[in-house]
Formats: C-alpha cells, structure tokens, sequence
C-alpha cells in the first residue's frame, strides 16, 4: 500500500515538530549550561564536601536534637577554624619573616656565607651548585644578573603557586559554606540523586550507581586527606628534629598542599636550602636533605595503597581515574574521574555478564 500526500504531510509535519523541539530544548540547555558555569567548580566541591563530611553530620546530629541544620552550621565553622586559623598563622610568619630579613638587609646587607670544600664533590650536581654559590657569596649583584631569567622564571612560579593556594583556599570556604547548605538537606538530596540515577540508567541500577558515587568520593577524599597527614609527620618531624624554625607551621602548610593536591616540594626545597646556606655541607645535612626530599614524594606511593578502599571496584580502576582525572581536570578532577571510571567499569561488567535473552525455537528445551 503505497503513502498517500496526505499521510506523507502529516509524518513531515510530525517530524520538524520533534526537530523544532529538540532543538528548542537544546538551545535551552546550552543557554543554562552557559549561565550556570561561572559556578559549576564552586558546586561540584560542594557537593564533594558535603558527600565526604556528611557521615559526621549523621552522628552529630543525634546528639543535637535531630536538628540537620544545627549540626551542618557546627561543621562548617569548626572546618573554617580549621583552616583559617593555621593558614593565617603561616601568612603572618611569613610576612613577618620578609619583613625582618628585609630590615636585616637595609641595615647589614645581605651576606651570603662561602660554600665548603666539600659541596663540589656532591654527585653530578655538585660542581655547578659550587660555582653559584661561590659567585653568589662573593658577588651576589653580578650573579642575580647573569641568572636574571631563571631568578625571574623562579620567582613567578612560586608567585603563581601561592596566589593558586590563596584562591584554592577562599573557594574551599565558600564550597564548605554551600557543602553546609547540602548537608542540611541531606536526605532530600539523597532522595534525588537515586531518582536522577534511577532515571538514567534504570531503576534496577539507580540505587547501586549512586552508592557507588558516593563511595568512590568518600573513599578519594579521604585518601587524600590521608596521604597529605601522613606526608605531614613525615616531613614535620624531621623539621623538629633538625630545629627548623616555625617548623609546625611549615608542617600544616605541608598539609594544606597536600589536601589541595599541590606538590610538598614548595616547602621542602627552600628549607634544604636554608639548612645547606645556615649549616652548610655535613653529613647530617646531607641525610636530612635526603630524607625530606623523599619524604616529600611519599604520596607518589601512598596513593596506590590507600585510595580506593571500601570501594566495589578493583584499586587500580579508581587510581588510574584519580590520576587520569587530576591530569585532565585539575584537583577537581581527581574525584570525578575515580567516580566516571568506576560507574562506566560497573555498567561494562554489568552488560558483559548480562547477555540478552535469546528466543527462538531452536532454544526452547525438547519434551
């Protein structure tokens, strides 16, 4: 039976409607998308946040009446006490140190003592380190300008590095803040996030996925948090040890680069440094250097063994997404890509071992 014109007008015009409105619906999507990414980092850490923390809210909530907001406003202040109080302490340390060898500069000069014998012998390195040491010791002006550009390239690095922490540091209040307003909510919004996910890939699976979510999350945070202690003892207390000054507040500011994912090296480096400059070359020195040094790379082991626990799927899946992730999308990468590789290896594994039924007559069993 050949289409009549009639019957061919009516599927035309059925079909630019369904264009028209998907089109529609996708300039409309693009149009909140646009509006809505100035803050999408500031919500995704939100949500990270109050995902990692709101196990603690559960428990204090019992004891303060129930009452959701209650516990989600103490969280929140005693996290920023938490962290303003140290970080402000290390800003103020360090504004105070400029200041005093500032002042020790204008009224003795800067004197930089001669390295020993003993730093050229220090392996592939130590002739080099020997040259600029002794041409900064005995002429500190002639040896800035013949390094002008590396000066220069070292110096905006650690600039951008601290106005990196600064920033990080200010959107981590203002997401534990919105983290807070989460947690208050907390058991509307899971309620919704197993809709959503139920929505997506299917009521069977919905409540599975969205566990696993929150699992994969819970489970990088505190790994990471985890790494960034212990990457803390450790190189705090060799600097007690060794009598660095201000050492427990270059130990929290170990701790604060490891939580936002930035490499311990920024401490430890200047402090070998000042160690070689002030004591010069020993075997102590040598060892401490040493030490540190490694010490400050530990979260390079650290992250295979301890990321990924109490997750349902395989170490390796949720370390290579942290990696991956980091790599690609900065620190908040490293919780949303665990969380992408984990949901698509639990769907891949679920379509594997759920073959399609297959139908026929040749498959019915024989009587």
């Amino acid at each position: 039976m050949m289409p009549t014109p009639t019957s061919e007008r009516v599927l035309s015009r059925g079909l630019l409607d369904v264009l028209i409105r998907a089109g529609l619906i996708a300039v409309l999507a693009i149009f909140c998308f646009r509006i809505f990414q100035p803050f999408l980092d500031l919500i995704v850490w939100s949500v990270i946040l109050a995902v990692t923390i709101y196990p603690m809210q559960v428990r204090l909530r019992r004891r303060l009446g129930n009452k959701d907001g209650r516990a989600a406003t103490l969280i929140v202040l005693v996290s920023i006490a938490i962290i303003a109080l140290p970080a402000y302490l290390l800003g103020a340390a360090m504004v105070d140190s400029v200041g005093n060898a500032m002042a020790m500069v204008k009224k003795e000069g800067m004197h930089i003592p001669p390295p020993a014998e003993s730093v050229a012998t220090w392996p592939l390195v130590g002739q080099r380190v020997y040259d600029v040491w002794l041409q900064a010791a005995s002429d500190l002006t002639g040896a800035i300008q013949a390094h002008a550009p590396q000066v220069k390239e070292v110096s905006l690095v650690v600039l951008g590095a601290a106005a990196g922490i600064g920033k990080g540091l200010l959107i981590f209040v203002f997401a534990l803040i919105i983290g807070g307003i989460f947690m208050a909510y907390g058991e509307a919004g899971h309620r919704s996030a197993v809709q959503i996910a139920a929505r997506v890939f299917g009521p069977e699976r919905g409540q599975r996925i969205a566990a696993l979510c929150t699992a994969t999350i819970r489970a990088v945070a505190q790994g990471v948090v985890g790494i960034a202690f212990i990457q803390m003892l450790l190189i705090g207390v060799a600097f007690v040890i060794k009598g660095i000054p201000a050492a427990g507040l270059l130990a929290m500011a170990v701790l604060l680069l490891g939580i936002a994912q930035l490499p311990a090296t920024l401490i430890t480096v200047p402090v070998i440094i000042y160690v070689f400059a002030s004591e010069g070359a020993s075997v102590a020195t040598i060892v401490f250097a040493i030490y540190v040094f490694v010490a400050g790379l530990a979260d390079n082991v650290l992250k295979p063994l301890l990321l990924g626990r109490g997750v349902d799927v395989p170490m390796p899946v949720v370390l290579v997404g942290a990696l991956g992730g980091m790599v690609t999308g900065g620190v908040i990468g490293l919780f949303i890509g665990p969380v992408v590789l984990a949901v698509g290896y639990q769907l891949f594994w679920q379509w594997v071992e759920d073959p399609p039924h297959q139908s026929g007559a040749g498959n019915q069993p024989q009587t």
